[in-house]
């Protein structure tokens, strides 16, 4: 009796743990296997125990497989399965899939048998190939990029442009700080320039200094700081251009007439207007994939602590937050890529006559969802009976987006209004909000790619969408245009044709 209470609780809690469970027998015949296991490779319950185990492994992956199960068996110790490979699975309909595999051999009956512990690591592997393109985009960045240690100055990280300019390797420059490539640039001076970011009086410091290569050269150079996070510990980035072309051009004109000295200071003032648009996209990406991964890996590991039947309710709340954060990470990449095909010129149109009565309810309906506390949309007067000839998904997905901002970007208990008017012979469809609106030094950037409002820069955001609105309105022989007051509110317009004859409409470059 008491053997078979332990077999029931054995049994047990191979149901409720969230890795699958499968055990195979010396000649890799499938033995068992627990509800996760079956969930996971697709099979119904008891469909698995007598098959061969190869119905599980993809037609690649079985290359000597049957040794190496029988090598195991014969001298293995229970350990993690192919460390440093990536492993595969196979369900039941074709679909592979990533996991990870911890072996354990034991014998019973005398008879030997190995307990493998699956896990589904697809949301995983999803997040670091995320996190290794943005990588890529700091290693591969034409500008020098440097982390380092806000205490020691130390070095943490340095991307590849910097190590080939300084011609240190990466090992060298870990064993060094700010001070060791800054000749000009003292110890007292460094923990001055970092005061005001520490304090947090200015969210970037900017400064001219020189570098020092390993060869002895120096070079002038134009840095960017400010702080950031690996994990709790506080680091230093620092976006550094050499900016020695710019010196000696600053030289050669200074003998020269007033007009070229006005038009090398407007030079001077787009390049460094470029470069903190590119800082911000840094700051950007860190945010935006930092905060929701963070809240992946805290559902992740809460997951595994409801372990009892009657805790599925706070299972379902962190499998639902995981998704959310998955999907906002994923539409971030869309609209990565949807700027890619439109640089690329291989978005096509497709022109359709359409009621706008049913897309501003598609919109509105989508929309309903994000609003907050006392927030409403208002539904625009006399439209029933207006037929529109554009492209039905370019226009859902312009409205769509200026509907969204004008939620994001206005307080609780306030309107959002839609306006629809016919003006000659473009229709116009206005978006109204009583939001923060937008300061006004910052409004000839709005429809820049990446930018972001300086009120809004702790708002979740990438600084793509209006920009890409902007790029399919033109396209389509439209336009979008904006009327703002900062703290009272913005009114974006899509100005829209009426009476296109064209029917389809296809831009290949």
């Amino acid at each position: 009796m008491e053997l078979l209470e332990k077999s029931n609780v054995l049994g047990m809690l191979s149901e409720v743990i969230s890795e699958g469970i499968i055990i195979v027998d010396e000649q890799r015949q499938i033995t068992a296997s627990n509800n996760a296991a079956n969930i996971m490779f697709a099979y119904e319950a008891g469909e698995l125990p007598g098959k061969s185990l190869d119905i599980l492994i993809p037609k690649h992956a079985r290359s000597n497989h049957e040794t190496k199960v029988a090598h195991f068996m014969s001298k293995g110790k229970a350990r993690q399965m192919g460390q440093g490979l990536d492993l595969v699975g196979l369900r039941k309909d074709g679909e592979e899939f990533p996991l990870e595999i911890s072996l354990s051999p034991f014998e019973l009956h005398r008879k030997k048998y190995v307990l493998a512990l699956v896990m589904d690591i697809t949301e995983r592997k999803k997040a670091e190939q995320t996190i290794d393109y943005w990588f890529q985009i700091f290693d591969e960045s034409l500008n020098e990029i440097f982390v380092f240690d806000t205490s020691s100055f130390v070095f943490i990280n340095v991307n590849r442009g910097a190590q080939l300019n300084l011609g240190y390797t990466m090992e060298e420059l870990n064993k060094m700080s700010v001070l060791d490539i800054k000749p000009d640039v003292g110890l007292e001076t460094m923990k001055r320039l970092l005061s005001p970011l520490l304090s947090k009086r200015k969210q970037k410091v900017i400064f001219e200094s020189l570098h020092k290569r390993k060869d002895g050269t120096t070079y002038p150079v134009e840095v960017h700081l400010q702080l950031s996070f690996i994990g709790k510990r506080q680091v230093c980035v620092a976006i550094v251009l050499d900016i020695t072309e710019r010196k000696n051009y600053t030289k050669q004109l200074e003998d020269t007439v007033a007009e070229r000295t006005q038009q090398l200071q407007e030079a001077l003032k787009a390049e460094k207007k470029l470069n903190e648009l590119k800082t911000k996209f840094l700051s950007l990406v860190s945010h935006e994939f930092k905060t929701p991964l963070t809240s992946i890996l805290t559902s992740t590991s809460l997951l595994g602590k409801y372990t009892e039947s009657d805790q599925q309710e706070k299972r379902d709340k962190h499998i639902v937050t995981i998704k959310s954060k998955v999907k906002h990470l994923d539409n971030i990449l869309t609209d990565f890529l949807s700027i890619e095909r439109l640089e690329l010129g291989k978005v096509s149109y497709t022109i359709t006559t359409f009621p706008l009565s049913k897309l501003i309810n598609e919109v509105v309906y989508d929309s309903n969802t994000l609003l907050k506390e006392g927030q409403r949309i208002r539904y625009p007067n006399n439209i029933d009976g207006v037929v529109v000839e554009f492209d039905e998904k370019i226009l859902g997905l312009a409205l769509s987006n200026l509907v969204h901002n004008a939620i994001k970007y206005s307080p609780e208990d306030t309107d959002i209004e839609l306006k629809v008017s016919q003006e000659r012979e473009q229709l116009n469809i206005q978006v109204v909000d009583e939001g923060f609106g937008i300061p006004s030094e910052d409004q000839p950037f709005v429809f820049d790619r990446y930018f972001r409002a300086s009120n809004v820069l702790t708002v979740q955001g990438t600084g793509i969408g209006l920009n890409t609105v902007r790029q399919h309105m033109h396209n389509l022989d439209a336009n979008i245009t904006f009327k703002s007051k900062y703290g009272s509110g913005s009114t974006f317009t899509l100005h829209i044709p009426i009476n296109k004859k064209q029917n389809e409409k296809n831009f290949t470059g």
